[in-house]
């Protein structure tokens, strides 16, 4: 279940988009824009704290602290739910649509009666948003593709939502019963699942059964039976892909991972409206079971047109000889594999993207794992949009066991985070300062630069080259032709001072498109010139993506797996990352931050 942070963040956020709705004072949305990602980043779960300790959460004032604890206390507070009055429910359905806006949403409301995406759809076809002052041709074509991406992600949630959510079932579900796991889409990694299957293995399957529909979560009871269990989720009012009023020129706050959670950041501030079966199974099965229903589908075919090919049948309830039904194995995933010729195949691997046959050939890779990164080399502090300041990082990244850690705040010309040379230059003395602090850990001052249209980046290059890592990331101008884009991204990538592209496609699932890129290009830009390519652990980024990943790695990308955190919990989105690079196939050696800082150094300083 999402820590009380989340949640109370994602109240906040969607107070500050109702007070925009409403005509509210610009400064008071932004201060609980500010508030919602200092609540969603801070360290302590709100749950523990008194509205005297709230106060003390950066952003949050003595007003805002008497909503957070009475959300905290309550699930809502109740200035916000006065303004979910004030809001039709068809305007918050619109609002729903990336980048159509909240002035945009009421307008079309108000204006032309649209209160239901399938209207706003006709109006588009029909041309009958021309009639509204500022719907142009160019709108109607964004809005067509926010449709389109609300519906593609319709019922769906952000796979950090769902794990948060699947993991504290499970470990209210263990003590009752012998084994107990997710499975399905969720246990391979996917960016974004529509559904969690609970596993477990008992003898007695009641207590479960009873403690499963007994969860706070469990809104609806769909199916109860004495092996397989169904429950929907409560639906939150963020709990939909994708979040309202996702911009599509500028990325002001790295509105991805630089919002305060996980959940205001995901567009789901709790996994609402979600599907999860609980199925009970035999502990003699448990193997076979467990491979049946981590799927994916087509990688089961494979393995049981392997199974049949020797004469085998294969279940859910384990791998049988065809004619006599004898049992063969049934225990573990491992066994049900090696008794086919395979190699046990990592759930994240399961795709029928090759695997089976690299297992029949023991060439499956040994994956990159979390304990094998050394570093992250892409962070914040609140020197710009981050919300925990350069000594929390630095204690929480020590804390995480780390041999090197790079701060790479931003660049000026992200212009609203205020950032100039003397404030970089300041934080390059405290790192400077920090260092005897902290000495099994190298501490590097970077930055995350902006690529501008024409593929330069901020500053100088006497003030790059005085930079221990630059990154560089695109934070605007999303909808340039594919050529500009392409050319945009290749020039950055030969830059000599740039050691890494951060979030190359600059999408947000469910919210923003990918750029328009030639990939292949870009991939063969950045081998031909060593720049490392970022998998941003950002939940509702994973940027690049798995099918990306592959494609570059073909190409001898290097990679850097990096948590984008703007507060300290955000430092564990380097697991979505390194789930997101297993179905890549990626190796440790092909990461560049599991490497050892010897080799790490010698990347960043070499000529390019």
């Amino acid at each position: 279940m999402a820590r009380a942070n989340e949640r109370v963040a994602g109240l906040l956020a969607e107070y500050a988009e109702l007070l925009a709705m409403t005509g509210g004072d610009r400064f008071k949305i932004r201060s609980y824009e500010k508030a919602a990602r200092g609540v969603g980043g801070y360290a302590t779960d709100l749950a523990t704290l008194d509205e005297a300790a709230i106060r003390k959460i950066p952003n949050v004032g003595a007003s805002i602290a008497g909503k957070v604890h009475q959300a905290v206390q309550t699930g809502t507070f109740s200035q916000l739910d006065e303004l979910r009055r004030q809001i039709p429910a068809g305007v918050l359905t619109l609002m729903r649509i990336p980048n159509l806006g909240p002035a945009k949403a009421l307008a079309v409301y108000r204006e032309l009666g649209i209160a239901d995406i399938d209207a706003l759809l006709a109006a588009v076809e029909n041309g009958d948003l021309r009639q509204l002052k500022g719907f142009g041709p160019r709108t109607e074509e964004v809005i067509r593709t926010g449709i389109e991406l609300v519906r593609g992600g319709a019922g769906r949630v952000l796979m950090a939502t769902a794990l948060d959510l699947a993991e504290s079932i499970v470990d209210r579900l263990a003590p009752l019963a012998d084994r107990c796991t997710y499975a399905g889409s969720l246990r391979r990694g996917k960016e974004t699942v529509g559904d969690i299957d609970i596993l477990a293995a008992a003898a007695d399957s009641g207590p479960l059964m009873a403690a499963f529909v007994a969860l706070p979560e469990a809104d609806t009871v769909l199916v109860r039976g004495e092996t397989k269990t169904s429950i929907r989720t409560a639906l939150h009012p963020a709990a939909a892909l994708p979040a309202a009023g996702a911009g599509t020129q500028t990325d002001p706050d790295h509105t991805g991972t630089g919002g305060a959670s996980t959940a205001a950041a995901g567009g789901a501030s709790a996994a609402g409206g979600l599907q999860i079966d609980l199925r009970v199974v035999p502990q003699e099965v448990w193997g076979a079971a467990l491979q049946y229903f981590t799927g994916s589908r087509e990688h089961n075919v494979r393995v049981r047109e392997l199974a049949v090919h020797a004469g085998l049948k294969l279940s859910e309830y384990g791998l049988f000889h065809a004619e006599t039904d004898e049992l063969i194995v049934a225990g573990t995933e491992q066994e049900v594999y090696e008794r086919l010729g395979l190699q046990w195949i990592p759930p994240t691997l399961r795709e029928d993207l090759g695997e089976v046959a690299a297992a029949r050939a023991g060439e499956l890779p040994e994956l990159v794992t979390v304990d094998a990164l050394r570093g992250d080399l892409h962070t914040h502090t609140n020197l710009t949009d981050g919300v925990a300041s350069l000594d929390e990082m630095l204690a929480a990244a020590a804390e995480r066991g780390y041999d090197y850690y790079a701060v790479t705040d931003h660049a000026p010309e992200l212009f609203m985070q205020r950032m100039t040379l003397e404030k970089a230059l300041a934080q390059r003395e405290q790192l400077a300062e920090r260092r005897a602090r902290y000495p099994d850990m190298r501490l590097l001052h970077g930055t995350e630069l902006n690529i501008a249209p024409d593929g330069s980046v901020d500053w100088p290059e006497e003030v790059l080259a005085e930079f221990d890592l630059c990154v560089a990331s695109v934070h605007s101008h999303f909808t340039l032709p594919a050529a500009e884009q392409t050319r945009r991204l290749i020039r950055a990538c030969e830059n000599p001072y740039v050691q890494i592209i951060g979030h190359p496609t600059g999408r947000l699932i469910g919210r923003r498109e990918p750029i328009d890129l030639d990939l292949p290009a870009v991939f063969e830009a950045a081998a031909a010139t060593g720049t490392a390519l970022e998998i941003n652990g950002g939940p509702d980024r994973l940027d690049l993506r798995d099918e990306h990943i592959r494609w570059a790695a073909e190409r001898g990308v290097t990679f850097a797996i990096s948590s984008d955190a703007h507060a300290v919990p955000q430092l564990d989105f380097v697991r979505y990352a390194t789930l997101t690079a297993q179905r890549g196939w990626l190796t440790p050696d092909q990461v560049l931050n599991c490497w050892p800082y010897e080799r790490v150094l010698e990347f960043l300083t070499r000529p390019r």
